[in-house]
């Protein structure tokens, strides 16, 4: 590798830091939303892999840790996986200690990127001796991943019926497509359908406006006060400081346990073990403290270990991450096909570089700015950066590339697509549900007895 290409791949991690930084502290911007179609934006604009990766890998640390931050100052979650973290940290900002929680949360960041980035690269390199058996059955362990993430939901019974008809959906939009010659026969419309399920909710909240009695509903009289406290500094950026031994044991312990469940999502899990983690301390405050200290950790764990495994290990997007934010990384046609992808395209130590460099340039970056500047952040994009804004900027950005994916057609075919799953996602059926049933739905159809 020479100098040259590292210079970019480092101004790719700083530019992923920047971008992500001033996103991650908006609220409400989920992590998919904002990940996939700038990434695939990276991807189409021909920009060479290794760097496309290094941006990837910066861009989710920087994001992970940036989405909290909200969540501790104005009691907003910054994205999905913040989510868990809500409770915890309206308590703690109750208390007036929402200071500490920033420090809490970028310093379970830091333990968690440096727990399982070792961790998943040792990991990913077991499996990929086992890579082609692997292969063999993605299909089947896709259809097992939606089942046992449809029994993890918060709606166990819907989620299961769901899997068929939306297997119908997908695979009817595709034959529709086939037939009509818009795509080659045998081509997979996947990344457009994809993006279609990330806008559901928002397109659904969207076209409820429409309905006049719900639009009335909706009318404030008032502007909707959001109070930042004053940040007070805290000398030490010392993580070890910061945390007690107690929480940097169980936090290390979550983030260790995490990257052998890497096909499961992302947010039962932070939820599961970070509850866990904070069941048996008695103090409410410290109880608290440890949670969203894990939680953070958690966050950056499974987000690194569900894109590194499948990445290094197998080659197809085989956990929620991969078949969600870090979608362009293995299917971006016509730069990446399934078969001809950054796992075929970089060779191990490659992907090894690109992911090292870009994980510990941004939380080593991220991690300071947070300590130091989260209340200043957070206060100029709340003020100067509009929500209306970013949500049309990714929406028109998903338009186009349903457009380039299958012409003017499947713009309605993504909105019909977003209309389901935004309906299904309120009535409690996850995202992960729905991303793994896209990706089964051709072996579901086809061992489907008719």
């Amino acid at each position: 590798m020479n100098i040259i290409l590292f210079i970019q791949m480092v101004l790719a991690a700083i530019g992923a830091v920047f971008i992500y930084t001033l996103i991650g502290f908006i609220p409400g911007t989920d992590e998919t939303s904002v990940l996939m179609p700038i990434t695939l934006s990276v991807v189409l604009a021909g920009i060479p892999p290794i760097i496309v990766l290094t941006f990837f890998i910066a861009a989710i640390v920087t994001l992970n840790l940036t989405n909290a931050i909200p969540t501790a100052l104005v009691g907003l979650p910054g994205g999905v996986m913040s989510s868990p973290m809500m409770e915890f940290s309206l308590f703690l900002k109750d208390k007036g200690l929402s200071p500490l929680v920033i420090k809490k949360m970028a310093a379970g960041s830091l333990i968690g990127v440096l727990v399982s980035l070792p961790t998943s690269l040792l990991l990913a390199n077991f499996l990929s001796s086992y890579s082609e058996r692997i292969s063999t059955y993605a299909p089947l362990l896709f259809l097992i991943g939606s089942i046992f993430l449809a029994l993890m939901g918060r709606n166990k019974i819907l989620s299961l019926l769901s899997i068929l008809p939306l297997s119908l959906l997908f695979m009817g939009l595709r034959y529709l497509y086939w037939g009509i010659g818009i795509v080659p026969e045998g081509t997979n419309v996947t990344v457009s359908f994809f993006l279609g399920i990330t806008i559901g909710p928002l397109v659904l909240s969207l076209l409820s406006l429409l309905n006049k009695t719900k639009g009335q509903s909706m009318i404030r009289n008032e502007i909707k006060k959001i109070i930042i406290p004053k940040y007070i500094m805290v000398d030490t950026l010392n993580p070890f400081k910061i945390m007690t031994r107690e929480e940097i044991k169980r936090a290390c312990m979550a983030a260790l346990i995490v990257n052998f469940l890497f096909v499961l999502s992302p947010v039962g899990l932070t939820i599961l073990f970070g509850e866990l983690a904070a069941n048996r301390v008695q103090d409410p405050i410290d109880r608290a403290n440890t949670a969203i200290a894990t939680m953070a950790s958690l966050t950056q764990s499974t987000y690194l270990s569900g894109i590194i495994i499948p990445l290094i290990a197998i080659g197809i997007p085989l956990s929620p991450i991969a078949i969600g934010p870090g979608a362009a990384l293995f299917n971006a046609p016509p730069v990446f096909t399934i078969n001809n992808n950054l796992h075929h395209i970089l060779d191990k130590k490659e992907l090894i570089i690109g992911i090292i460099t870009g994980a510990v340039l941004a939380i080593g970056t991220t991690y300071f700015v947070a300590s130091k500047f989260a209340t200043n952040i957070s206060t100029f994009v709340l003020k100067r950066i509009p929500h209306e804004a970013v949500l049309s900027l990714f929406i028109s950005f998903i338009l186009l590339l349903a457009y380039l994916d299958a012409g003017l057609i499947n713009i309605f075919g993504v909105l019909l697509i977003g209309i389901t799953s935004g309906t299904l996602n309120k009535m409690g059926v996850s995202y992960g549900v729905q991303f793994m049933t896209l990706y089964a739905a051709p072996w579901i159809l086809e061992k489907f007895p008719y």
